[in-house]
């Protein structure tokens, strides 16, 4: 099934800018999420992170979005091992470099992720590089960036979510 050319799931365009509903129910695989829109929050921002939880789904497949792990801060997107520490945690939009180099010290051995909306990742790169410096870890730090039309290439009427890393950038760096 084709996605709507408005942009899928329930989804508008007005004026350029993808607007989602409050709450979208979106499916990877064989697993759904309700994904919510805070007063505040962009639709590119959800869109983010519901693309974040179905690019690495097969990999985590026990993903949670927006819960609390007992941390200052809250992932995105996360998937937590059987010593209650983050096995993923994955960020959508801005996170600064002093949030990066709190959470790679305190979770050496978990994979992150920071997704960017339609911008290019190097400058990211430098910034990441920058907060890991120093730090002995044993899990890779991702970025991402998703193209303007993520959400109507992506998500289809239905509100599944088809990505794959061909259809994305990715700049990995390893420990």
């Amino acid at each position: 099934r084709r996605m709507h050319p408005d942009g899928g799931a329930g989804a508008s365009v007005m004026a350029d800018r993808l607007i989602l509903p409050r709450k979208l129910r979106l499916h990877a695989g064989e697993r759904a999420v309700v994904f919510a829109r805070g007063v505040n929050e962009s639709s590119e921002h959800v869109l983010m992170k519901a693309l974040i939880w179905a690019l690495y789904l097969p990999q985590y497949p026990d993903l949670s979005v927006e819960i609390r792990i007992g941390d200052r801060y809250k992932p995105d997107v996360v998937q937590m091992g059987a010593d209650g520490k983050p096995l993923f945690w994955g960020e959508a939009g801005q996170v600064g470099e002093a949030k990066i180099h709190a959470l790679v010290k305190r979770y050496r051995s978990t994979h992150f992720a920071i997704a960017k909306w339609n911008r290019s990742l190097q400058p990211y790169v430098q910034i990441v590089r920058a907060a890991l410096a120093g730090i002995q870890r044993s899990a890779p730090y991702d970025l991402i960036a998703f193209p303007a039309d993520s959400g109507q290439r992506f998500v289809n009427a239905d509100g599944f979510v088809h990505v794959t890393w061909a259809d994305v950038e990715l700049i990995r760096i390893d420990v």
